[in-house]
């Protein structure tokens, strides 16, 4: 059974999960006051960055599938914060466009993650936290090419 633990300490998949849920739970509890859950800020930021987005576009920027993406645009939709238009070349398809709300509420609670990133860095230097960022986007790209050749 230690074996088992030694291994999982180890695991960059584990710390990575482990690292992220805690982060995440951070953002969560400082986001509590404006009704809106980290999955679903990360999603209204991507619209807020390019308007006129497809779901599939949205989902691959905010890396969530096309299943998970759909309920939180959904969510978004029912708080008011986005609307959805039909395509003009695909009916099917439809373009996503943040509302008045949705703006004013990535205006103020992007301070707010700003401020976690911050408070993050604070055990780490600048330089170890860019090659942390770069070595994660090196791993992601390249499980990204592993689960594409599965």
């Amino acid at each position: 059974m230690t074996e088992n633990v030694n291994v999982l300490d180890s695991s960059i998949g584990f710390i990575m999960g482990v690292t992220y849920r805690k982060i995440s739970s951070l953002f969560q509890h400082r986001l509590k006051e404006y009704d809106i859950t980290p999955e679903q800020w990360s999603v209204l930021y991507q619209i807020a960055r390019a308007e006129g987005l497809i779901q599939k576009v949205i989902a691959g920027r905010s890396g969530k599938d096309k299943p998970t993406t759909t309920r939180i645009l959904d969510h978004l939709e029912g708080k008011g914060l986005i609307y959805k238009e039909a395509g003009t070349n695909d009916r099917r398809a439809f373009l996503v466009y943040i509302t008045a709300k949705g703006t004013t509420l990535i205006q103020e609670t992007t301070p707010i993650e700003q401020q976690l990133i911050k408070d993050i860095k604070q055990c780490v230097s600048e330089e170890e936290y860019n090659v942390l960022v770069e070595l994660l986007l090196r791993i992601n790209n390249f499980a990204t090419e592993l689960t594409d050749r599965e």
